[in-house]
């Protein structure tokens, strides 16, 4: 009478648990039956091997399906083994257990849905006497309850089989386990000593990242970003090996050149001047050989610029500014104009390659020699510096300068600067007008890729040229 009263008084005032296919009554309801229980409901029989022996792992599996269309409103598990056991659930473990006096209660009513499961049981007797008991009641939605015990229906499974807990099927080869007592029978207990309720399992969730397919494609990712850098550092390491022989060569050409061409032509101008001073002054082949010496020697000049440009050893930065200032100044000697040089310091960190080099060494060639011919000008300004990722030679100079509308026919002179300096990736701008002088900016990005090459010429620190270098040391005149 007390428990009907309890039972109308919690079905009008408790509420629905959240997430739960069942009032919360119905929970209730289940644990007040408990109470006066008798904990061996349910079970089956003491089942083993149709041997025994000391020291012996037996191995259960069963199987069992939930209808579809209903959901599990409470599931209780009960079971103990004489002597240890670890449970599992569908290949999840559930439990372990020492005690064979003594019941293990699991609630299971969160991991069981509609399907097929599978139970299994590791056990292991130590000595003496052997069994496993059992006992699982499902309460269905729909008022059905499906019950499993310990019986003939369980499988033995033989030791080496591999994944046998999660198998849904059982072959032939496992033979059905052996009732060696009833419940109550001698020796075992007829009530237990004690029942542990153990903690109730909930459902594993993972989280996007611990699911399968998530990592395995972030292996695949990192299979491929690895492949991808190893490609990229082969790639980088041939790239390397070539500029180090590409270096080589540089050295080696210009010392052929300055020790073969260099040295002969330093014997013809020789041998031009003792022939002109063994000629009377009065002789008209005087001024042919000259002529002849003063070529020989521009020949020089000139093959000095190549050796200059060809020897890996001058592609830093500060012998590139020496050589341009030093060309400037040579160049303007014996005119009226003034040379200023203005150089930053922080461009000395940068290496300035044979291309970039040879090209910025021509305009500025260009440049100096328009400002001669045509500007008028009294001074140049020659200023070599870097803005952003850009390194930059201006040359102004304060002449008359000239309507940049209006071009000349006949002078390329800036047209071709332009194409050179487009071919190595930089830009020219002209900036002039009548009276107030000309400018011309020269720029080179310091992270050029060139058309030419996968890798191109790179504008790299100045470490890289003087180890080329190394390997052929070359001093050119």
């Amino acid at each position: 009478m007390v428990v009907a009263v309890a039972l109308s008084f919690l079905t009008l005032t408790t509420p629905v648990i959240a997430g739960h296919n069942m009032p919360a009554t119905n929970d209730i309801a289940c644990l007040i039956m408990d109470v006066d229980e008798n904990p061996t409901n349910g079970l089956g029989s003491w089942i083993w091997t149709s041997w025994t022996l000391d020291r012996q792992t037996c191995q259960f599996w069963r199987s069992f399906e939930i209808p579809a269309g209903t959901n599990v409103t409470h599931a209780r598990l009960k079971m103990t083994v004489d002597n240890e056991y670890y449970l599992l659930l569908d290949g999840r473990e559930l439990g372990r257990g020492g005690e064979w006096r003594e019941l293990f209660d699991y609630d299971v009513t969160y991991l069981l849905a509609p399907g097929k499961h599978v139970l299994a049981v590791n056990a292991y007797n130590a000595s003496s006497f052997a069994g496993m008991i059992f006992g699982l009641q499902i309460v269905l939605a729909d008022g059905r309850t499906l019950e499993i015990k310990s019986d003939k229906n369980w499988r033995i499974v033989p030791d080496g089989v591999k994944g046998w807990e999660t198998r849904t099927e059982a072959p032939d080869t496992w033979q059905p386990a052996t009732i060696v007592a009833p419940l109550g029978a001698a020796p075992w207990w007829k009530k237990p000593d004690r029942v542990n309720p153990m903690p109730t399992l909930r459902p594993i969730t993972l989280s996007f990242w611990q699911t399968g397919w998530f990592q395995i494609s972030l292996l695949s990712i990192c299979a491929i970003a690895i492949l991808v850098s190893m490609r990229l550092i082969g790639q980088l390491a041939i790239h390397r090996r070539e500029r180090w022989l590409l270096q080589k060569e540089r050295a080696r050409i210009a010392r052929d050149i300055h020790d073969d061409l260099g040295s002969r032509m330093t014997q013809l101008v020789l041998h031009g001047e003792v022939a002109q001073s063994k000629l009377p002054v009065e002789s008209a082949m005087r001024p042919q050989l000259e002529k002849i010496c003063q070529d020989a020697r521009e020949m020089l000049s000139t093959m000095d610029e190549i050796l200059w440009g060809l020897n890996p050893k001058r592609d830093t930065f500060d012998d590139f500014a020496s050589y341009v200032c030093g060309y400037a100044q040579g160049f303007l000697r014996s005119t009226q104009m003034q040379c200023l040089f203005d150089v930053a310091p922080e461009t000395f960190a940068v290496a300035v390659e044979l291309p970039f080099r040879r090209a910025l060494l021509m305009a500025v060639k260009e440049t100096l020699n328009n400002a001669v011919k045509y500007s008028d000008a009294t001074e140049v300004l020659l200023q070599i510096s870097c803005r952003g990722q850009k390194l930059l030679v201006v040359v102004s100079d304060n002449g008359k300068g000239f309507d940049q509308t209006k071009p000349k026919p006949g002078r390329n002179g800036l047209t071709y600067m332009a194409q050179r300096m487009e071919e190595v990736g930089g830009h020219c701008l002209v900036a002039s007008r009548p009276a107030q002088g000309c400018r011309i900016e020269l720029s080179v990005p310091l992270n050029h890729r060139s058309p030419w090459g996968a890798w191109g010429w790179v504008l790299e620190p100045r470490q890289a040229s003087e180890q080329a270098a190394k390997s052929n040391p070359l001093e050119a005149n």
